[in-house]
Parts: structure tokens; C-alpha cells; sequence
């Protein structure tokens, strides 16, 4: 299967016709659909207290709709006032919340997609800060391990309640004009944890075997089939896989597919695993996960059930998607987070030219799951414009100004990509013979290889840009802006490994982590890394595991990974653990000798036999030039590493709106 680098090959080898299965109509129960191409449910955090939908909601998914995407699943809707995991999720439990949701599916018809609204209760996933101030409910008291809160076992009133819950919270969706409603079955929530003998310890008919453990499921799947009547789409979306000890199993899952479809399910949505644990193929998967690796769950299902089958997990590649149809291992594609990076992709898949322009996912997890955890409206690193495309002015600017970019890193060419976009004449400034600043070396460690992917789109967005013109090899300077008089000047020059005093430093079996991923020789296979944050940390994984060295890790921290996203930390660290990587928290680099480094831990020096040793002491931000420019020019801004060395996120999104609103 292709990812993001193969894809301009394979538009050279392959038609548009590649895309024939992707562009099909489809069916789903009654729901004709245009195309194969889904967008499944996302948190997107844009509906406060009362769960009404906003503008800002409505727009997110019209855009979508814009882009030609042949079903959309809205995020979790709240069944009840209790049900909530997230505080700012959509609800459709009150006769103002569904008059307020009628918006979204007249909006997105509009554009001849359809729509489903996602059914949910978080069950002990909730907190009682956002659900009303009750405590997590579950069909056990057994707390969630992504809370550890305490959790009030439901009694068979309460299960009853909830049944009905689900059916009137159906058939106000199908009152607000959806099309169809996605029961959510998976990733741990209150449905998932009924069915799961990992979490389900009931000792009534809820409990225990198979068919007790399922009672709730078939019991609201019927109740919300009574309540839509026998037209209504009716989607489960479940996880193939628990991921966890004591789930369950894969024969298990084969058995209730058979049954969900036999108690009048139009389609399965097959996703994995269950939020609170880590198995090898999670919810939403980092760079970490192989690519596409949703497909295989999905494969599986269909050698069970005869009604069509969504499959979702890192597919992120259109080609990928359309040999996933081909083979017949699913019926539609859901592309939760390129409908994020680029809700136009269906669009862009009918024009033979538009292909390479479609914005890539990384899989970085900076900016769409945090924002989960955050309550803040959902943002993605490669696309600084999602949410916002409604409210923001992309028309030609009424006076078109000179602007010069000193850098060409991300944050230079988004800020360049984006004054252009309003019509600025713009000049692009970088020092080497190189676009793509410390990109350049991004997709270098282990499973980083879709960063290059959208290194690769950026690049081409401001090389084939004609409002855009690229001095490489070529510093800004105040002489320079002075003769040439922009009217608004951007300083993107990013960031610089951080300089460290320590004895035996300038040794040349000393290499900076950045020097030796872009290709420098290591002096030796015994290898010392110091520092314990994301570069050094990839930097050990890459000796580790490319270059099959002896690899310590060293960090002055008291933990490992603490500046790090807390989901690829915990991947990655088990990738070190597994390469037999010492990793050595609250440790010091005091000293460099020609055959090891000396190092101190809780007061004690050791010396540490090594041939080579490679430094990643942090990066700290570059202005070179700001300061000379008083009196030169009146419209000076820094963005990105050269304002404060962070994550890439901030530098993409900080350049694009230095160059929108310049």
C-alpha cells in the first residue's frame, strides 16, 4: 500500500479511472450515497453548554460537504445530560438541541452529501465535571483506567432508562433531518464496556455469558429501530479488537457482527481497541502504527456479514483507499483526519491536476487529539485553517503589498503560501540551497516518513505559486530591506541546537543529532545520546533500530518523554525499551573523554563506555535580525521557532496567519 510519498508516482503510473471504486455510489440501507469516501465521527469540541449547534459547528461540516464527501458522522451526540465525556460535544436530548442541529444536515445536503448523527454515553469514561455532576456510570463499578474515577454501577432501571434514551435521542435526529444514526458500540464507551467480559462483571441478565453481555446492545439497537421506523439508517460502530487483558476476543467480536447484523443493522463500522489502554493498533493511530492497518479489522468482517462495511484506521492515502475497495476488504473508507488536513480531497480526486494538491496527513497527533483532551474547538497541525475557513476573509486584498519572508522553513512557506493567497507580492529568503528548515530532517526517524509527505505539498505550493518568488541561498538583511522597502517584513528563521559548555564537547566523535540525521558519519556502533525529549529521544530510536547500534539514553529529567505528546511518548518509549535501549533519567552529562562519557545520577559519578556521542540539548529560537530593523521598517513580526522554539504546530500556524493578515 502507498503513503503520501508514493503518491505522485502512482499518478504518474496509474489513470484518474484508479479512483473509479472511490468515486462510486454506494448504499446504506436506504441511504444512496455518492461516493465511497466517509467522514467518521471526531470530537469537535464546538458545542458549549447547551449543546446547540453553533455557527462554528455547522460550518465545519458544510465545508466538508463542500468538499464532496459522501457521508459525514457528527460527533458524539449527548443521549442524555449525564452521558458526556467532553464538555463541549453536540446534544440531542432536548427540543432546543434538536432544533439548533437541524442546520448541519440542511447545510451539508446542500452540497448532495448525507449525514448521520453519532448516538453515544461516555459510561465510565465520563468525568462529573462535564456531565452534570454525577459520577461515571457503568454496568460494573470498576473504574476506567483513562480516569481512575470512581463509577456507579446502573441498575436495571437504570439500563432501562438509558434504552429508552438511546431511542428518543434516535428519533430526534431523524426529526432534525438526519439521514441515519451511528450507534456508538466501540472504544470503551458505555455500550463497548457492556459487552466486554474485561469490564462487565454483572452477575444479572446483563452479565456474565455471551448473550447477557449483549442484552443492552440488541435491546437499544431494537428500541432505536421502533423509534425510526424501518427506513431509517442504522449504523453500529464497534472496535474488532479490545487491545486490553481479559477482552474480548476476535471469535467473539465474529459472533456479534453476525448478531448485530441479524437485529437490523444497515452497516458496521469496524474500529479497534478501547480508550485507557495501549495495544499495537489503538483508536486513532500515531505515526507509529503501520499505515492502513484498519483495513485488515474490516477484512474481517466482511467474511461475516452480508450489509456493507466501513473501515478506518490510518487510511490516509487515496490510492491506499481505492486498493482496500478493490480487494473487497470493505465497502467504504472512512478518512477521519484527511477530512481534517483536506475536507476537498473527494473533489480533488475528480481532477487529474488538483491530485498532488491534496494536503497530506502526518499522523503527528499535535493538534486533533489534544484538542480532544483540551475542550477546545478541534485543530490540526498541517491545515491552520480548519474551523475557521467560514470566518475568515481569503478574498484578494484591496491593497496589495510587498512582503518579504526571511526563512524557509514551514512557518516561512505557510506565511508565504498565505500572502500570496491574498495577493501580496512576496519574496522568499532563505539562507542555504535548501527549502523546509528542520522539516528537512523531521522524517527521517523511524515511522516519521509521512512528514516528508507534507514537506513534499508545501514546497510545491510556494515553488508553483507565481505570486511567490524563492531567493535561495540568500539571507535577509536589514541592507536588503532597506534599499527594498516591503511594506511588512516575517522572520521565520526558526531554531538552533542549543550550545552547552561541557569538557570534551568539540571531541570528533561528538555529533549534534540534527547533523547526524542529515547524514554525518557516526565514529563508532557504541553510542551515547544526551538529552530526553523528542529529537534525542528519535535520534536513539533511529541508531537503535536503522543502524543496529548500542544505544544509552540519557536525560537530565526525572522522567522520560516530558516534553513529549503523551501518545507518541508512550510508543515511542516502548520502541526503545523493545531495541534494548538504556534509558537513564536524572542523569547528567558532566564530562566527554575519548572512549566514554563521564555522567552524574542522585550525586554519584559513572563513566559510561562509548565511541560515539550524539547531542540533542534542545533547540532555542534564531532572530538574527528583528533587532536591526528599527527605523527600516514599521511592520516587523517573528513567528514560529524564531519567536520561541516549540512545536511545529505553532510555527505552521503562527506563519499562516502572519501571511493572511499581513
Amino acid at each position: 500500500m502507498l503513503g503520501p510519498l508514493g503518491l505522485q508516482a502512482a499518478k504518474e503510473e496509474c489513470p484518474m479511472s484508479s479512483f473509479e471504486m472511490l468515486l462510486s455510489p454506494g448504499k446504506i440501507g436506504n441511504v444512496e450515497l455518492k461516493n465511497r469516501l466517509v467522514v467518521p465521527a471526531m470530537v469537535a469540541n464546538m458545542c458549549p453548554d447547551p449543546h446547540t449547534a453553533t455557527e462554528q459547528y455547522v460550518k465545519y461540516h458544510e465545508e466538508k460537504a463542500k468538499g464532496g464527501w459522501g457521508l459525514i458522522i457528527t460527533e458524539d451526540y449527548l443521549i442524555n445530560p449525564h452521558a458526556g465525556g467532553y464538555p463541549h460535544i453536540a446534544g440531542i436530548y432536548t427540543d432546543e438541541q434538536v432544533e439548533s442541529h437541524k442546520a448541519v444536515p440542511e447545510a451539508c445536503h446542500k452540497y448532495g452529501a448525507k449525514v448521520f448523527a453519532q448516538l453515544y454515553h461516555a459510561g465510565r469514561q465520563a468525568t462529573s465535571d462535564v456531565n452534570g455532576g454525577v459520577l461515571p456510570m457503568s454496568c460494573s463499578p470498576i473504574p476506567d483506567p483513562w480516569n481512575n474515577s470512581l463509577v456507579h454501577e446502573l441498575t436495571v432501571d437504570e439500563i432501562h432508562g438509558l434504552v429508552d434514551d438511546f431511542a428518543k435521542a434516535a428519533a430526534n435526529a431523524k426529526r432534525a433531518g438526519f439521514d441515519g444514526v451511528e450507534i456508538h458500540a466501540a472504544h470503551g464507551y458505555l455500550i463497548h464496556e457492556f459487552t466486554s467480559p474485561n469490564c462487565n462483571k454483572r452477575t444479572d441478565e446483563y452479565g456474565g455469558n455471551y448473550e447477557n453481555r449483549m442484552r443492552f446492545l440488541k435491546e437499544v439497537m431494537e428500541a432505536v429501530r421502533e423509534a425510526t421506523g424501518p427506513d431509517f439508517a442504522i449504523q453500529v460502530r464497534l472496535s474488532s479488537q479490545e487491545e486490553t487483558c481479559g477482552g474480548r476476543t476476535s471469535l467473539e467480536s465474529h459472533r456479534m457482527w453476525r448478531d448485530i447484523e441479524r437485529w437490523g443493522a444497515d452497516s458496521l463500522h469496524v474500529s479497534n481497541s478501547m480508550y485507557g489502554t495501549r495495544g499495537s493498533h489503538g483508536i486513532v493511530g500515531s505515526y507509529y502504527q503501520e499505515r492502513g492497518y484498519g483495513a485488515r479489522f474490516a477484512a474481517e468482517a466482511k467474511q461475516v456479514v452480508d450489509i456493507p462495511v466501513v473501515a478506518v484506521a490510518s487510511i490516509h492515502d487515496p490510492y491506499m483507499a481505492e486498493e482496500i475497495l478493490e480487494a473487497g476488504e470493505a465497502d467504504f473508507i472512512g478518512m477521519a483526519r484527511m477530512s481534517l488536513t483536506d475536507p476537498h480531497l473527494p473533489n480533488k480526486l475528480r481532477d487529474e491536476d488538483s491530485v498532488q494538491n491534496i494536503r497530506p496527513c502526518v499522523r503527528c497527533l499535535q493538534g486533533c487529539t489534544p484538542s480532544t483532551y483540551q475542550g477546545v474547538p478541534l485543530y490540526c497541525m498541517v491545515n491552520p485553517e480548519l474551523g475557521h475557513e467560514w470566518e475568515w476573509d481569503y478574498s484578494p486584498a484591496e491593497v496589495k503589498k510587498k512582503i518579504f519572508i526571511a526563512g524557509g522553513g514551514v512557518a516561512g512557506m505557510e506565511a508565504a503560501r498565505a500572502a500570496a493567497l491574498k495577493g501580496h507580492d512576496v519574496v522568499l529568503f532563505e539562507a542555504s540551497d535548501k527549502l523546509g528548515g528542520q522539516f528537512l530532517t523531521a522524517s527521517f526517524p523511524p515511522h516519521k516518513g509521512d512528514f516528508s509527505g507534507y514537506l513534499t505539498w508545501i514546497i510545491r505550493q510556494v515553488q508553483e505559486n507565481p505570486g511567490i518568488e524563492i531567493r535561495m541561498n540568500t539571507p535577509l538583511t536589514a541592507d536588503v530591506i532597506e534599499a527594498d522597502s516591503p511594506d511588512k517584513v516575517i522572520i521565520a528563521t526558526g531554531a538552533r541546537p542549543v550550545e552547552r559548555f561541557v569538557p570534551g564537547l568539540d571531541k570528533n566523535h561528538v555529533i549534534e543529532a540534527q547533523d547526524l540525521l542529515r547524514g554525518r558519519d557516526m565514529a563508532g556502533m557504541f553510542c551515547v545520546v544526551v538529552g530526553g525529549g523528542l529529537i534525542g529521544a528519535e535520534t536513539a530510536s533511529f541508531l537503535a533500530t536503522q543502524c543496529k547500534a548500542n544505544v544509552t539514553l540519557t536525560t537530565r529529567q526525572p522522567a522520560f518523554g516530558m516534553t513529549m505528546s503523551p501518545d507518541i511518548m508512550v510508543d515511542l518509549k516502548a520502541e526503545l525499551i523493545d531495541n534494548f535501549v538504556d534509558i537513564r533519567t536524572n542523569t547528567t552529562l558532566k564530562e566527554i573523554k575519548d572512549d566514554g562519557v563521564i555522567v552524574e545520577c542522585e550525586g554519584r559519578e559513572e563513566f559510561i563506555p562509548c565511541d560515539t556521542v550524539v547531542t540533542a540539548f534542545g533547540t532555542s529560537a534564531y532572530d538574527p535580525l528583528s533587532g536591526e530593523l528599527e527605523g527600516i521598517c514599521a511592520d516587523v513580526e517573528v513567528v514560529g521557532d524564531a519567536k520561541d522554539a516549540r512545536l511545529a504546530l505553532e510555527a505552521i500556524h503562527e506563519g499562516f496567519r502572519a501571511g493572511l493578515f499581513a
